[in-house]
């Protein structure tokens, strides 16, 4: 599980990330929200913690940037305990609220019952506009009909769908998919996603494989 805190005080940016390392997560730190905007355009994340009170864009004006374009879970850490900033938190889409200090055990406790959750809500499908694909049954359904593709195609696809929104390497594709076994892998890879573009076209489906030039791909929902 890939976590991200925000907070620009390094000691609690270093004791809560220390901690969750332990605890066996893979932690990434960001002392502001724009250092936590980058990491979010670069890479996936399961779950943030954010403290309220930073220089530039606060908290809350992260969170609520995070629940309209991410859909990530969020804790928010803050030394304010009135309810007036517990409800605007939850307004911006926190999913809970750690008033400072805290106990480190009391922090994993919340971010284990968070991420049970969530994992339970997601189930193992995954969607964006009006796609949605079941990793599970490796059901593909595009509208309000089912489709059958070729499985590579559907590996794909679910490597796209799980980090919609975010910039996807065409090597980190390549690896995930067919690791070192190819001969030509970016001329197989092109011809895959063209497929899958043309296949998503006569579907009607909402979203679109963006060509990142010298990189890679984005999906995202049409313009």
């Amino acid at each position: 599980m890939q976590l991200l805190v925000v907070d620009d005080d390094e000691a609690i940016l270093q004791l809560v990330s220390i901690h969750l390392e332990q605890a066996g997560y893979q932690v990434e730190k960001a002392s502001n929200a724009e250092v936590a905007l980058a990491f979010l355009q670069r890479q996936p994340f399961d779950l943030l913690i954010i403290d309220v009170m930073m220089p530039g864009m606060d908290g809350f004006q992260l969170a609520k940037h995070v629940s309209e374009q991410y859909g990530i879970p969020m804790i928010m850490l803050t030394a304010k305990g009135q309810i007036e900033d517990k409800q605007k938190g939850f307004e911006q889409g926190i999913d809970d609220y750690i008033v400072k200090p805290f106990e480190t055990q009391e922090l994993l406790f919340r971010v284990n019952a968070i991420l049970r959750r969530y994992r339970k809500s997601i189930h193992a499908g995954y969607g964006l506009g009006n796609v949605r694909l079941d990793t599970e049954s490796w059901e593909l359904t595009i509208g309000q009909r089912r489709f059958i593709w070729p499985m590579r195609e559907l590996e794909i696809l679910s490597f796209l769908l799980q980090r919609s929104g975010h910039n996807v390497s065409r090597w980190d594709l390549i690896d995930e998919i067919w690791g070192e076994s190819l001969e030509q892998p970016e001329y197989t890879l092109n011809t895959h996603i063209n497929r899958i573009r043309e296949r998503l076209k006569r579907a009607e489906a909402t979203i679109e494989i963006v060509t990142l030039r010298g990189f890679g791909y984005k999906l995202e929902v049409r313009g």
